[in-house]
């Protein structure tokens, strides 16, 4: 089953046979996470990446005497302290349960075990030029577009980001304040 909805997930970008996600499965346990658990802790190496089954997780950074929400992943994606997982090191990231969440988790033994493929080389290159392509877009729009663009632009692309995730952690991952989203979202 779980493998079905990973092939489901990933056919857009790369139609592989269902028996080949079943090794990959294989190679994952399934985790269950409560709403604000701490997956990772700051100065922790990450040891695991994660495959989002249902809820929703987040990366922070603690900056001046709170938290800043670098990204919100909602099931169907991967999730991790991809620097510290690459890197094999600890990194001053923090990865939380933003919603109750089930997961499936594979440690980076394994991940080592699925590169030794070709599809899983494939897997990790296209994971990591998503990831790549994506984390610079988010760079670009905090300094090229307004609040109420990158606002509009998360409504368009994840509007069910806004009614299930905290408004504080929203804010904080479009780089304004609560008080700011508040404005945006009573003007629209």
């Amino acid at each position: 089953m779980n493998e079905l909805k990973l092939k489901q997930s990933f056919d857009k970008y790369f139609d592989a046979p269902i028996e080949v996600w079943k090794s990959f499965t294989d190679l994952c346990q399934e985790v269950k996470f409560k709403k604000n658990e701490i997956i990772k802790a700051t100065g922790h190496a990450e040891k695991n990446a994660y495959f989002i089954m249902e809820g929703a997780c987040g990366v922070f950074l603690w900056k001046e005497n709170s938290f800043a929400c670098l990204d919100i992943v909602l099931e169907n994606n991967f999730f991790a302290d991809h620097m510290s997982l690459i890197t094999e090191q600890p990194s001053p990231l923090e990865t939380i349960a933003l919603e109750k969440t089930t997961a499936l988790r594979i440690s980076t033994n394994n991940i080592a075990k699925l590169k030794k493929s070709t599809f899983g080389t494939f897997l990790f290159l296209l994971g990591a030029e998503n990831s790549f392509v994506e984390k610079q877009q988010q760079q670009i729009d905090l300094l090229t577009k307004t609040a109420e663009q990158r606002y509009e632009e998360l409504m368009n692309k994840n509007p069910q980001v806004i009614q299930r995730i905290a408004q504080k952690h929203v804010a904080s991952y479009l780089g304004i304040t609560t008080q700011s989203l508040s404005r945006i979202r009573n003007n629209r």
